[in-house]
């Protein structure tokens, strides 16, 4: 990965589906879900969040319970670490892009190149610009992050097949100090009833608040989120459930929903 590249941005391939593509509805829309979102507990500098990421009209009010605790230290944070699974390709270990930006209706997020290059000497990591191209857990979240932050750099890592300590190991090296966050993206539970659903995503989360491992079947972000319990566990933070809720409770039928959790990881 060169220091010297071109500057290249992988444009947006979702706006316009999963959220508005002009701007101003854009900007609008996430402010709509954060004023959706239930209000922040008092959570001390949480350093890592799994939040979903449907369309905003689904699950974007869980997504901004998240967004309203970093927002509290939007004059803190200078990097975010943001992980995501693979929903279109397959492949083996963790994926970056060369890309030095990744943009979205609302301007263009840099990529903090140098981080990407420390963790090039990961041999689970590896350049993968078709794991990037057309997915949307990592995207869905760019808007929320330049609506709430001021100034930052984002890590961008799409997750292929890996085990728990391959994702560690990559968050190991880039945990940082204040200045850094961890955000997994993740849904729950996927087309059930809306009563089932409630009790399956209830399960999941108390397997999280147990540093538990959990399946894709129950969250399709299981792999990174996985990663993430080791490290969490071994940094000592604590898991906060603070939002649990499904498509049924916000825009969608209630026979066959999509689960979303809203997750903080906090040292108390």
């Amino acid at each position: 990965m060169s220091a010297h590249q071109f500057h290249k941005v992988r444009p947006p391939a979702f706006a316009g589906t999963f959220y508005p593509a002009g701007a101003v509805a854009l900007r609008e829309s996430v402010e709509f879900c954060l004023a959706g979102a239930i209000r922040c507990h008092t959570l001390p500098s949480a350093k890592a969040f799994v939040l979903p990421h449907a369309g905003y009209v689904y699950s974007g009010p869980i997504a901004g319970t998240g967004y309203r605790c970093l927002e509290l230290e939007r004059d803190v944070i200078r990097r975010i670490i943001l992980l995501g699974p693979s929903h279109r390709v397959a492949f083996s270990g963790i994926a970056v892009s060369e890309v030095s930006a990744f943009g979205t209706p609302l301007g263009e997020v840099p990529v903090d190149m140098a981080a990407l290059a420390e963790i090039m000497e990961l041999p689970q990591v590896r350049v993968l610009e078709a794991a990037h191209e057309h997915e949307h857990a990592l995207e869905v979240h760019l808007p929320f992050l330049q609506t709430v932050l001021s100034d930052f750099k984002l890590v961008p890592l799409v997750v292929g097949e890996a085990n728990e300590e391959e994702v560690a190991a990559v968050l190991e090296k880039l945990w940082g100090g204040a200045e850094t966050r961890i955000i997994i993206s993740s849904d729950l539970s996927h087309y059930f009833e809306h009563a089932v659903a409630r009790q399956l995503d209830a399960e999941t989360a108390g397997r999280i608040e147990k540093f538990q491992p959990v399946e894709t079947t129950q969250a399709c972000g299981a792999v990174p989120l996985n990663g993430l319990l080791a490290a969490a566990r071994r940094h000592k933070l604590h898991p906060h459930i603070m939002d649990l809720r499904n498509s049924g409770d916000t825009a969608g039928n209630r026979a066959r929903v999509v689960g979303y959790g809203a997750f903080a990881f906090s040292a108390v």
